[in-house]
């Protein structure tokens, strides 16, 4: 099909919830992407911080590939192996969990959520309030919507979840007095995402952990899009030395393939009880499979480690380019480049029209840009993308003078 055909179809035959770019892409290898014409992207987006370990790695294509030929689901009604060795694994690796799986980042919350109130009104002698941020992000359904800290999602689909109280991202004393002896949990980003890679102060989160101790409630922090390498660190709580009662998990686990997951300390777990929670489809043997390797490869490429030098090779030249026309900022391959003048989604289209290869980033309002590629990019890609913006930028900023 060519891209009309394409575009027809998908406006006779899906919902119009999506505003999407003029682009449809057929293939993808690394850090690169060829839509339907053959023109070819630096992807520095990477499906929205998913392909950790870019397109069609062929570590992860071989698993699925296998895993494929020999069963595909039986659902959680019986023991599935590749999810029982993913899950000791992953909950070793984040510091003694068990994991609950799912399908998606919203559905990881959900569940985060759903344990949290069990646990405050069986554990805590009924505790069911739980303080969120503002301008955070945690999804769309409608116990994630009622957590996400940003009104224009909500419009149209009130009333939410009651018990929900927010407060500013990175400021702990207003978080102290929100706090009440209703309070069963606080969520909350390492590094907020979606409003634009915004990072609070390094006594931030151990606050929180401190004060889920003193007060007796649950810290659930939200890795869907900072875990995994990453923010340079297997997870970014890590950066912080805390250890979250609660980690919500999606995006890159399965490098792509779709999969979420709860991970909670084991005197948290036990209370999800049998038939408290499910998920027909989670932990299904292909995404397991996918995921055990993508942990081979997170770790054998050493990839927190690259997203530790990439991103500040990055940093450094969008520094450079933008001088003081705006702010970068980022931990590790999570990074944002915040203008001075709202000119993010014309520099957004005009490094996706760039020829002969276009960049792939994503607009946040009209001021911020957000980087978020594969953690395998390499110091090629990197300089390239580099000198594609760079072109963008100027011709951008002379329209605008």
């Amino acid at each position: 099909m060519n891209f009309e055909e394409i575009q027809r179809l998908t406006q006779e035959g899906l919902t119009p919830n999506y505003s999407r770019y003029p682009v449809a892409f057929i293939r993808g290898i690394g850090a690169r992407l060829w839509d339907v014409n053959g023109k070819e992207y630096l992807d520095f987006l990477a499906g929205i911080a998913v392909c950790g370990a870019g397109h069609c790695h062929p570590r992860l294509v071989a698993a699925l590939q296998q895993q494929a030929d020999m069963l595909w689901h039986t659902s959680n009604l019986f023991y599935i192996g590749p999810q029982a060795v993913l899950g000791k694994r992953l909950g070793d690796l984040a510091g003694g969990y068990q994991c609950f799986f799912c399908n998606s980042g919203a559905e990881a919350i959900e569940a985060s959520l759903k344990l949290a109130r069990k646990i405050g009104k069986t554990v805590l002698g009924g505790k069911w309030q739980i303080i969120a941020c503002e301008e955070s992000f945690h999804g769309r359904t409608f116990g994630a919507l009622s957590v996400t800290g940003q009104p224009k999602y909500h419009f149209g689909f009130e009333p939410l979840l009651p018990g929900v109280r927010f407060v500013p991202y990175g400021d702990l004393p207003s978080l102290e007095n929100a706090i009440t002896d209703e309070t069963c949990a606080v969520i909350v980003e390492p590094i907020q995402g979606e409003s634009g890679v915004k990072i609070p102060d390094d006594g931030f989160l151990p606050g929180i952990a401190r004060l889920a101790k003193e007060r007796s409630f649950l810290l659930i922090v939200d890795e869907v899009q900072t875990g995994l390498g990453r923010t340079g660190k297997l997870f970014a709580f890590q950066h912080y030395q805390v250890e979250p009662d609660i980690i919500a998990l999606a995006k890159t686990l399965a490098g792509g393939f779709p999969m979420g997951a709860m991970l909670a300390k084991p005197q948290w777990a036990e209370h999800l009880t049998a038939g408290s929670h499910a998920s027909t489809f989670g932990g299904n043997f292909l995404a397991s499979a996918v995921a055990l390797a993508f942990l081979d490869v997170l770790e054998e490429e050493k990839l927190p480690e690259r997203a530790t030098e990439m991103g500040d090779r990055l940093q450094q030249g969008l520094k450079r380019i933008v001088g003081e026309q705006g702010e970068i900022r980022g931990k590790g391959l999570m990074v944002a480049a915040e203008f001075s003048e709202p000119i993010a989604p014309a520099l957004r289209d005009a490094c996706l029209s760039a020829e002969p290869t276009g960049l792939i980033v994503n607009a946040i309002g009209d001021r911020i840009l957000r980087f978020v590629p594969p953690l395998i990019v390499s110091e090629e890609d990197v300089d390239e993308a580099l000198e594609i913006f760079a072109r963008c930028w100027s011709a951008v900023r002379a329209k605008k003078q």
